[in-house]
């Protein structure tokens, strides 16, 4: 519960602060032992190397979560025959509340759990949602922290010229 309020309180502060925040980071992806939600499988997050992949950390109680998931299921559709994978990493602790969101907000993309935090630590999330970027090489390449959907066309432009850059590099 603690943990909840100062993730809750990081996010707001940096929505108040910053609005949309992009860094070059400009290191590689962490190695991530992820379960599916649809099917309970384990797998990793390097399977999707070779790809762009967006990769979105959320959970059920995070009001900006609510407003990205339209935004990632537009990004999945309209991406998704050029390379682009979005993945959506669920932090809740109980299952049933994730589903309770997905009920209301439904997912057209990869949803994965990450029950041991492990993911979210190797990618050192700070905010509600948090966005990775992730070129074809499996470099970080923006990260984006909270979600307002006024900075929705700016997310989609990074993605974009990812796609295009990492289709010339290919």
């Amino acid at each position: 519960m603690i943990q909840r309020l100062l993730t809750l309180i990081c996010a707001l502060l940096l929505y108040l602060m910053s609005g949309l925040s992009f860094a070059e980071t400009e290191r590689k992806a962490p190695s991530c032992a992820l379960t599916s939600m649809d099917t309970l499988q384990r797998y990793d997050l390097q399977k999707f190397q070779g790809k762009v992949v967006y990769v979105d950390f959320w959970a059920s109680w995070c009001p900006p979560c609510v407003k990205s998931f339209p935004f990632l299921n537009d990004l999945e559709h309209d991406f998704k025959d050029q390379g682009l994978q979005v993945i959506a990493i669920n932090l809740d602790e109980a299952l049933q509340d994730a589903k309770d969101f997905l009920a209301k907000q439904p997912a057209n993309f990869t949803l994965a759990l990450d029950t041991s935090k492990q993911c979210a630590q190797a990618f050192g999330v700070m905010a509600m949602p948090s966005s990775y970027l992730i070129d074809r090489k499996g470099i970080i390449r923006h990260t984006s922290l909270g979600f307002r959907p006024e900075t929705a066309k700016a997310l989609r432009t990074l993605t974009q010229q990812l796609l295009k850059e990492s289709g010339e590099q290919k």
